[in-house]
């Protein structure tokens, strides 16, 4: 077996480069050497093209492997080993599965050719080809191939920077509360990398505690960087001149602060209320958000009520003055506080999980031990038929002795 590189210009005694800086690489397999020699001969004047040549078949992958090639010419007819079959292994090994194949073959049977492309060949040459059209070829093929490479790296770099920034979104959401007035803890998984849900809850002083939850529409950065915006205004208190005891005062301040027009045509839902302990009431507004539930008493002795002053979503209308409701809390009430993603998970027949029928849910008992927010994520999971679900799951579970 020939394994020596014949380079134009040096490129060979190069350092290894990042895909952006790949040479055009061609591995020629063949079990003739005169061939190796022939092709050689037609690639060596060409600059920015190294050549390796491998006349073992059966050390194809192996030498694949180590020279990393943009394109591999393959013979069909070799002792011992089937052409056809080498590229349908190619195409199994990890490595070499998206690299460019170049059948090279005297066979010229359309029934060859045709079983070449099934088993996942991307050209096919009848050797010897004119050395401008191989040559055409080569750089043709590892062109497409390189840009994948690139294309790789960037989903990666991406990748990993998305993951960074949805785990300094989670690290802003707060930790579970429990003071003896109310305890409240939260389930939040992203349907992507970085959603566009967002929570908060915190006491304003020491009778008025805030709780909302947020879910803008759409996914990715610019979803993640408008709720976190808004979480971030909120939590600082930062609406010059608002109450922010007052839900419909916030809502409105809101609405006037992002603008559909100045939010590129995002926009969002909000639930936010303010629980008194030494009232026992609630004060409530939804901007275009999904009703919250209040169950009074134990789980399944009454259905739940549900809370949601109707206004419309957050940015739509300027101007727009909202509306609140109060609300009695009795003593063991639970509230439960959530984004549409935990009920709007994909059925058979191309139906949806209704809100009634989840709201059921909720009012059951829990399983042993558990958690009504980890029985509502399985379910949810379970009628979805996947772990991963269509949209962000966000709920947040007070309960108020």
């Amino acid at each position: 077996m020939s394994h020596e590189p014949v380079p134009a210009a040096g490129a060979a005694d190069a350092p290894p480069v990042q895909a952006s800086k790949r040479p055009v690489t061609v591995l020629l397999v063949d079990d003739q050497p005169i061939v190796g020699a022939a092709v050689g001969r037609m690639l060596r004047p060409e600059p920015g093209i190294v050549f390796h040549f491998c006349s073992d078949p059966a050390r194809a992958i192996e030498t694949a492997e180590a020279v990393e090639p943009t394109v591999i010419l393959q013979d069909l007819v070799m002792p011992g080993v089937d052409g056809l079959a080498l590229v349908s292994r190619y195409r199994e090994t990890e490595s070499t599965r998206d690299v460019p194949i170049v059948v090279l073959s005297t066979r010229e049977e359309p029934e060859t050719k045709a079983e070449a492309f099934a088993r996942g060949a991307n050209d096919y040459i009848v050797k010897l080809p004119d050395r401008l059209e191989l040559v055409a070829r080569v750089r043709y093929h590892s062109k497409g191939y390189i840009a994948l490479l690139e294309r790789n790296v960037a989903t990666r770099q991406l990748m990993a920077e998305l993951k960074e920034a949805a785990q300094y979104v989670k690290s802003l959401l707060p930790s579970p509360l429990d003071d003896g007035r109310v305890r409240i803890d939260w389930r939040f998984v992203t349907s992507t990398s970085l959603g566009g849900d967002a929570f908060g809850y915190g006491w304003i002083d020491d009778d008025h505690l805030q709780v909302y939850l947020l879910d803008v529409c759409g996914h990715g950065v610019g979803a993640a960087l408008l709720s976190v915006t808004v979480m971030n205004v909120i939590r600082s208190g930062s609406l010059q001149g608002t109450d922010f005891r007052d839900p419909a005062e916030v809502l409105s301040a809101l609405n006037e602060a992002f603008p559909m027009a100045r939010q590129n045509g995002s926009y969002f839902t909000i639930w936010y209320g303010v629980y008194r302990p030494s009232t026992r009431r609630l004060v409530h507004a939804s901007g275009g958000h999904p009703a919250a539930l209040l169950l009074h008493g134990p789980a399944g002795a009454a259905p739940a009520e549900r809370l949601r002053a109707p206004n419309l979503i957050i940015g739509f209308v300027p101007g727009k003055r909202f509306v609140s409701e109060e609300v009695d809390v009795p003593a063991g009430a639970r509230l439960f506080l959530f984004s549409d993603g935990v009920y709007e998970v994909d059925l058979p027949d191309n139906q949806v999980w209704a809100f009634d029928d989840f709201a059921a849910f909720l009012e059951r008992p829990p399983s042993d031990g558990a958690s009504r927010m980890d029985d509502l994520l399985a379910e949810a999971r379970r009628l979805q038929g996947s772990e991963t679900l269509p949209d962000d799951f966000s709920i947040l579970e007070a309960v108020f002795p």
